[in-house]
């Protein structure tokens, strides 16, 4: 099969999941090209992804680098010229829509991941998403969730069963050249006493809830234990002031090498998220067996199984998210056991994922698309 992943973002996160699908995809055996901007991260990709970077674009959102018709042109015809049996755009662009209505016309069948179903909270583009997200429903032959309860709500729009598939976020953080030894870095991981809060500092991630429950803890008696915040973002614009006290931050985007670090000896991870969708870094933590504390923002809690491979706490509530963190860090076995339920949890949707991909990408190539 002659796949083509669409990505016309330089978004890193977004070149993170589309990479995870093309890379396996590829060792499947599949003919896997990327059609992307240039400024794209190429250590993401195995080699054996074709890339063709047609454009140059600078963002996801509605820029003024958006507003080239000429460019959507080419990107369509490097499309067709590559002959694909499917498509599958995997991030957010204005330009996917009338691509996806060129491919309509000439007959290629397009899978389209939706991330996000509704905008996150301060989104300045809000109204743009929604009617972005009803002309791919109309568009798209085939709609790709990652949360069940978008899935449902989707059917309860009206959009058959059949153009829907649902998997979890598994990917992880790293780029294709960890591949090879990333399981057995992964078999050796200590539970020290620290908290991480990974990725994108931004406001509808909590991050201020986290540091009031963190101020919170200390209190009382928070002995050694440690909060790292790791990740780029305006941190003084969410926290202005000084910080509580035993609070490591690295604002910046983290290596691999240092992500690898961090998940391998932080006690647990937490997402006290109050306006997310789903987050892969929940099965990362997994991965690495580390239990997870979550807020029940979007998907997330649908990826904790509470008291058994994390916390679900409160949302938006910092004494319930504070008491959650002063009871479970003093109990390392605690943290080891729920680490390897976690572990057990990635492995079998894992290997269901790959089966429920490729079985997507057969129906869809084979199908007779939309009418």
């Amino acid at each position: 099969m002659h796949i083509c992943y669409v990505l016309l973002s330089p978004t890193f996160g977004m070149h993170q999941y589309t990479a995870d699908l093309a890379n396996r995809m590829v060792q499947f055996g599949y003919d896997v090209h990327l059609v992307t901007s240039a400024r794209y991260p190429g250590h993401r990709y195995l080699p054996a992804v074709t890339i063709h970077t047609p454009v140059d674009t600078r963002s996801s959102g509605f820029s003024r680098d958006a507003l080239q018709p000429a460019a959507v042109r080419k990107v369509a015809q490097v499309i067709q010229d590559l002959r694909p049996d499917v498509v599958h755009v995997t991030g957010p662009h204005p330009w996917n829509i009338p691509l996806l209505r060129r491919m309509r016309r000439v007959g290629v069948p397009v899978v389209h991941t939706l991330h996000d179903l509704d905008p996150h909270e301060g989104s300045l583009y809000g109204f743009l998403l929604r009617a972005w997200n009803r002309a791919v429903l109309r568009l798209a032959d085939h709609i790709l969730v990652h949360g069940v309860r978008y899935r449902e709500r989707l059917l309860d729009m009206g959009i058959p069963a059949e153009r829907l598939t649902c998997t979890p976020l598994l990917h992880l953080f790293l780029g294709h050249t960890w591949l090879g030894e990333v399981e057995h870095l992964a078999q050796v991981v200590r539970y020290e006493p620290c908290i991480l809060f990974f990725g994108r500092l931004e406001r509808y991630k909590g991050v201020d809830h986290l540091l009031t429950a963190w101020a919170m803890m200390n209190g009382c008696d928070a002995g050694d234990v440690r909060l790292i915040l790791a990740g780029p973002g305006d941190l003084e614009r969410l926290w202005p002031g000084p910080l509580p006290p035993r609070v490591e931050v690295h604002n910046h985007l983290i290596e691999d090498a240092q992500a690898l670090e961090l998940f391998r000896r932080c006690g647990l991870l937490v997402l006290p998220y109050m306006g997310g969708t789903q987050s892969a870094l929940i099965s990362a933590a997994y991965f690495f067996r580390k239990p997870v504390i979550a807020a029940p923002s979007g998907a997330l809690e649908e990826y904790v199984a509470d008291g058994e491979t994390g916390w679900v706490v409160e949302p938006e509530h910092p004494p319930s998210l504070a008491r959650c963190l002063s009871a479970v860090l003093s109990d390392v076995d605690r943290l080891a056991r729920m680490g390897t339920a976690g572990r057990a949890w990635y492995d079998a949707r894992r290997d269901a994922e790959e089966r429920v991909l490729r079985r997507m990408y057969d129906e869809v190539a084979g199908g007779p698309g939309l009418s």
